[in-house]
Order: C-alpha cells, then structure tokens, then sequence
C-alpha cells in the first residue's frame, strides 16, 4: 500500500549489568507467559524523570531500574509485582501499571511502592499494561490481562483527578500502549492482538465514539509501546519485528526504526539533550537502543508547567 520507508539505525546506549542478571529464578510471569524459558530480565516501561534519568521496569522480577545519562543502572526497587508500564507525575513520583496488583506508585527518592489504584469497584484487573497522562493530570491505562482475539474484552480506564474511575472501552483484543493526540481529544491504541493501532476519538463529555483502525500492521507480535513527537507523527514499537514504525499524522509510514539487537521492541521514550533520542526496550537482550530523530518528543505530564499542561 505504501512505498518502503527509509531506514533509521540504532546503537545500543546501555545493557542490564551481569550483576543484576537473574539466573536461577522461574517466576510466574515467565512459567505462563513465556512457557517457563529462564530469562535474566524482561525490561519495559521506559520513561524520564525532570534529571534526564531514564527509569525502566523489569516485569517478571518486580524490578524498577534508573539508568544515568551516562548509560549507569541503578536499581530503586525490588518488590512482589509484575510492573509493566511506568510514567511520572508532576510532584515526581512514579506511577506503575503492575499486571499482578494494578496501579501502583513508586517514590524513586525512598523506592517505597505502594497501591494506588488496584481495583474497579470491587472487581480485580484483568492484567493492567500501560499508561499515560492527559494534560490535566487524568490517569488513562490499559487493562489487558489475557486477552486478543479469542477474548477481546480488554479494557481502556481512565482514572479521573477526583478519584473517579470510567471503563471507557472493554470490547478490546489485547489493549497494550497508548498516547494522546490532538490536545488530548483522541486516544491512540495499540491493540496488539490485532496487530493495529485504534483512534479513540473522545467527545466534548469525555466518552469514545466512533472508534476506529488508524494503522493496521502484519507480522511479528503486534504493536506495543508508543510515542508522539512535537510534529504528531506516531512511534510504533513492533514486538516480535524488530523494528520501530514512525507515522505522520495521517497514518502513513516515515520511517523504519530498525533494531541492531533482538526482534522483542516492546516500548520507547523520547528523551537526550534535546529531546530528539528515541530510547528503545528491547526486552529478550535486556538492551536499550538510542536512534536519533528528526523532530523531538512531545513533553510529557511529569515535564509541562502548568502553562502548557493542556497543550
């Protein structure tokens, strides 16, 4: 359908140190979902503090990482958890979406973790994965548990700055990572399941209508994280491919980020100097690849002032 676009390389920026390699351990993370194969890590949810640190989860073994500019782990917090996704608020700390006990929020200067939001009502999550804020401080995550085709009630929330919690979609195949476009009026889905990305248009009282595919890819597992640059275009981790997708804002295809280690891209940050770093997970290595961009990353929540928080 389109031409193929041109290709941007990576290097590697940083690699999990040996001393923080686990060797012997077979968590129920990796005995379910990855079929008992021993990993030493499986790194996800990249994303900057105000520092330029890049703090990173490790979901079978309920670690939270903070790696320097320099390329330095550190580790901040080890507890009973599967941390899948990971974004800082504004006072700075962190908030987590652990698949094994929901929502969850980090104080990087203590490493203390603790529940924020684990249930709807008195319902369990099915699994969350991954989460972004709005400009107003509303917390959006997924809740994708097992689900994909064979099981496509995978859930989008919003958790509202009063404390209310919406169920904005539940009829979802896999919901993964997601962002928010066009001053926070649509939110763009990974559905990784069916291997596309969903435009969730939200109306003038906050609720979806008129969902629909924005990008539908082939091959490998399907899309995972995701990321906006300043211009709107749209960065696509591709697990099991191996490769990055960068759209313009009308869906069509860039660029191809491709991977100089393994196939498993699973989530990215914007991040560096000025902002123009992509920061990829590439999670079976344990690796995070840098490829530099055209255009800089949209500031996230944790980075706005209150001038810009609605931009």
């Amino acid at each position: 359908m389109f031409a193929s676009p041109p290709v941007i390389k990576t290097e590697v920026f940083a690699s999990l140190p040996q001393r923080y390699c686990k060797r012997d351990t077979r968590p129920e993370w990796l005995r379910i979902q990855r079929r008992g194969h021993p990993m030493s890590s499986f790194l996800e949810g990249p994303s900057f503090d105000r520092e330029g640190n890049l703090f990173l989860v490790d979901i079978p073994y309920g670690r939270i990482f903070r790696v320097s500019p320099d390329g330095e782990f550190e580790l901040v917090a080890e507890y009973d958890g599967e941390p899948n996704g990971l974004k800082f608020h504004r006072d700075g700390q962190a908030l987590i979406a652990d698949h094994k006990n929901g929502i969850m929020v980090l104080d990087p200067g203590t490493g203390k973790v603790e529940p924020y939001c684990d249930r709807a009502a008195l319902e369990r999550f099915k699994g969350v994965n991954d989460l972004i804020f709005s400009g107003n401080g509303d917390l959006y995550f997924t809740d994708q548990g097992q689900t994909g085709l064979q099981d496509p009630t995978g859930r989008l929330y919003r958790l509202n700055c009063d404390g209310t919690l919406d169920c904005l979609l539940n009829n979802i195949p896999s919901p993964n990572g997601l962002v928010l476009a066009h001053h926070d009026a649509t939110v763009l889905l990974a559905v990784t399941r069916a291997n596309a990305v969903w435009r969730v248009p939200l109306m003038l009282d906050g609720w979806p209508s008129k969902v629909g595919t924005f990008i539908s890819l082939s091959g490998g597992v399907g899309p995972d994280g995701l990321a906006l640059d300043v211009e709107g275009n749209l960065a696509v981790c591709h697990a099991g491919l191996g490769v990055v997708w960068l759209f313009n804002p009308l869906g069509e295809p860039i660029a191809r980020i491709q991977s100089c280690a393994g196939v498993m891209v699973t989530n990215c940050a914007f991040g560096g100097a000025n902002g123009k770093s992509l920061f990829i997970t590439e999670s079976e290595t344990g690796t995070i690849l840098r490829a530099e961009l055209p255009c800089a990353g949209r500031p996230m929540f944790s980075h706005r002032d209150d001038r810009d928080a609605n931009n």
